[in-house]
């Protein structure tokens, strides 16, 4: 089996990257990324030790370049998006760019080339807020932000590339990852580096909002089984086992840490701040997945990864992208001084 993999260089992608050189060894892995701010380029020097992995630089939306690729593999799993929610608030067409028109460049080729399978991976966001219950793969989608309204028509043009063309397309949406390698502008790992540093830790709003959350490798294993026994044409949410509330986060990794909770900073809410999310995962867990990582557990598993790689999150923190969104944008905005 020949996958390309888009956007295998940024969190969850380099993360399922290893988990598939792992676990499949007789796998043809090629990785194209465009290696922006948020990407992870030493782990990728890492993998180039495995014979049976490529690495690419490039952008999805390069039509030459994507159906040169393509025209190599047999599937296609696309992790490549711009993810965060306030950068999409800043700057919106950035999101409909590499979400909208990046993806639908590889639905293009992948049809063109006819690939065995597409894998679109998505995001519980699209499902907008749910007061009671739990979203379900058929409900109707409500996104709040420009980042997952820019996922939603991904998602569904994906699928309409199935309905229409008979592309093997598959969607996942899974609740929001934690875990090894994932940029500090992110909610966990921004107020454990930031704890880790001493410095204020931003919560939004009253610190309520209600998070479905996984561990990576949990959402790994679960992209890679529908990949082995999803149906074309269908959506499979990926839930974490437990709901949180934003301000428990933030006090179990200061207790973790040993650190005050003088530190918790509660600043202005962000625009249309969803107030929760929580997936159903039936379907997948028919299929035969389950959570694997209890969450106390896997914080802190992602706490000492963080500890243990203090040189790769400074590096990330002092740059120049991460100052103009941290500084110019978080915290004036925030009433952070």
């Amino acid at each position: 089996m020949k996958i390309l993999i888009t956007g295998g260089a940024g969190f969850i992608g380099i993360n399922f990257v290893h988990y598939i050189l792992n676990e499949h060894p007789d796998y043809s892995v090629t990785v194209l990324d465009l290696l922006t701010y948020s990407s992870n380029p030493e782990a990728i020097s890492k993998l180039k030790k495995y014979k049976n992995f490529e690495f690419i630089r490039g952008d999805i939306r390069d039509s030459k370049l994507i159906d040169r690729v393509i025209k190599k593999v047999n599937a296609v799993i696309n992790f490549a998006a711009e993810s965060h929610v306030d950068r999409s608030i800043m700057t919106p067409s950035k999101f409909i760019e590499t979400n909208i028109n990046g993806t639908v460049n590889l639905l293009t080729y992948s049809l063109k080339h006819k690939i065995d399978r597409f894998i679109q991976i998505s995001t519980d966001e699209v499902y907008g807020s749910i007061e009671k219950g739990h979203s379900k793969e058929n409900d109707i989608l409500n996104p709040t932000s420009p980042y997952s309204s820019s996922k939603a028509s991904a998602d569904l043009i994906a699928l309409s590339f199935y309905k229409t063309y008979g592309l093997p397309v598959i969607v996942t949406r899974s609740s929001n990852n934690f875990g090894p390698y994932q940029h500090p502008e992110k909610f966990i790992p921004l107020f454990i580096t930031n704890a880790l540093e001493n410095q204020k830790l931003p919560l939004y709003g009253d610190g309520k909002n209600i998070r479905n959350w996984i561990y990576v490798e949990d959402n790994c294993r679960g992209i890679d089984l529908v990949f082995q026994k999803g149906k074309h044409g269908e959506i499979y949410n990926i839930g974490g086992d437990v709901e949180v509330k934003n301000i428990d986060i933030v006090n179990h990794i200061l207790e973790l840490l040993g650190k005050s909770k003088d530190l918790i900073h509660f600043v202005q809410d962000r625009p249309a701040h969803d107030r929760r999310y929580a997936l159903y995962s039936g379907k997948i867990r028919k299929l035969g997945w389950k959570n694997l990582f209890n969450f106390k557990q896997a914080l802190q598993k992602t706490i000492e990864w963080y500890i243990n790689n203090k040189d790769w999150y400074k590096k990330r923190r002092k740059s120049s992208l991460f100052k103009k969104y941290y500084d110019n944008w978080y915290r004036k905005q925030r009433g952070l001084k």
